[in-house]
């Protein structure tokens, strides 16, 4: 179990199709496999491959309390001796995760959050750069650029249907390959950056 000193909070960023969710599962299973209490969270919004299912584009999964906003999830976890929380698509929970997330670690639970530190018109994404500039360990994963196989820090939005403001998430900014593309600095095209 973990003590006070040793709980830590760990950030998994990066644009769409990085491996975020897939480094999140990784770091799942090792704390399992090491005898440690787990709870992975995901965000209800995100369906796309059913309710209360983690996974990710290369198909690894791993099941998951569905909540609809940090309340549910703090709600959901507290109190009940958890040595690690994983948060996967944290940019769904918006700018309260980050004092809900730091009263955890606080508390001593580890706390493992993945998610988009980008926009898809490439500004940053809150709250995943707060989060980064306060936790422990940060991973930031690059993708393949669609165009030229390059590193790709952003994903560009390559579906017509309107979606509101990118910094507030909507059930139609939800998807996939369907719906964005990654993409490197040159190929970027999206709105703020263009």
């Amino acid at each position: 179990m973990h003590t006070r000193a040793q709980a830590r909070l760990q950030v998994v960023a990066g644009p769409m199709f990085a491996g975020k969710s897939e480094e999140l599962l990784r770091r799942v299973r090792r704390a399992r496999i090491a005898g440690l209490e787990v709870e992975v969270v995901s965000h209800a919004l995100d369906d796309r491959r059913g309710e209360g299912l983690v996974s990710s584009h290369s198909g690894l999964s791993v099941p998951s309390r569905s909540v609809p906003d940090v309340a549910a999830l703090v709600a959901g976890v507290q109190g009940r001796g958890l040595d690690l929380v994983a948060i996967d698509e944290a940019q769904f929970f918006g700018p309260d995760l980050v004092a809900a997330v730091d009263e955890l670690v606080t508390g001593g639970v580890t706390v493992v959050v993945s998610g988009l530190c980008v926009t898809f018109d490439g500004r940053p994404f809150e709250p995943l750069p707060a989060l980064m500039a306060i936790a422990e360990d940060v991973l930031k994963l690059t993708a393949v650029c669609a165009v030229c196989g390059e590193d790709a820090a952003f994903h560009q939005r390559i579906a017509a249907a309107p979606t509101g403001d990118p910094r507030i998430p909507t059930s139609a900014q939800v998807g996939g390959i369907e719906s964005y593309q990654a993409r490197c600095r040159r190929h970027f095209t999206g709105g703020a950056r263009a």
